[in-house]
């Protein structure tokens, strides 16, 4: 399991990158947003992957599919938010990009089921907050494959073909995959309207949601 997390969140490295330069091109990333996020998330990154050594596999899967499967709920709900909420002042940011690394790590996703419900929590458009999440997954991305490397160093019994945690081969596939698809991503992101892409967003999180139950159910 920690091999495909580590492995996983590589991938979303490439994938986000990839996806970013669509978003950005539609001038869809809120930059500032990913200014005030990105230091906390950087750090719950690289602390997420330490804590993940020591859970088990199975512990992991279960917290991550009712989270999800919780933001699913929220998103499919399509409840407004009050419209005089808006994001929280940088230590508040820094806390919540934190937590967003932290899970994310634990689970080798990258971010958007927790930062897309929160920033339109926090009235931004969702096209911007799909926009934005693609580009916070590259330091969630990049932190947390760093730590999982670090933490699966020198560890015997571990697949030929890895570097700590990280599956070289299987990266190298998927990765080459997802770059060439995350582009259309973006652009049918773009071209759906905000219920339409709500529920689109809402449903994906129920698959993965019920994917890592049953992962979860493996042991």
């Amino acid at each position: 399991m920690k091999v495909a997390i580590a492995t996983s969140l590589a991938t979303i490295c490439f994938t986000s990158l990839s996806s970013v330069r669509a978003h950005h091109a539609r001038g869809a990333v809120r930059w500032d947003i990913v200014r005030r996020l990105a230091p906390g998330i950087v750090l719950g990154s690289l602390l997420g992957a330490q804590v993940a050594k020591a859970l088990p596999s199975a512990l992991l899967a279960g917290l991550f599919a009712l989270f999800v499967g919780f933001s699913a709920t929220q998103m499919l709900r399509g409840g407004k938010p009050t419209p005089a909420r808006q994001l929280p002042p940088a230590p508040g940011l820094f806390g919540v990009g934190g937590v967003i690394g932290a899970v994310s790590a634990l689970v080798g996703a990258g971010g958007a089921f927790m930062s897309v419900p929160f920033m339109t929590w926090c009235n931004v458009p969702i096209h911007n907050a799909v926009a934005t999440s693609a580009a916070l997954g590259v330091p969630i991305a990049l932190a947390g494959t760093a730590g999982y490397i670090a933490a699966g160093w020198n560890l015997h019994g571990l697949p030929p073909g890895t570097l700590g945690f990280l599956y070289l081969p299987a990266l190298l596939v998927v990765s080459t995959a997802s770059v060439m698809t995350a582009p259309l991503g973006a652009r049918t992101a773009h071209a759906l309207d905000v219920q339409q892409l709500r529920r689109v967003f809402a449903l994906l999180l129920y698959a993965i949601s019920g994917y890592m139950f049953w992962r979860a159910l493996q042991g």
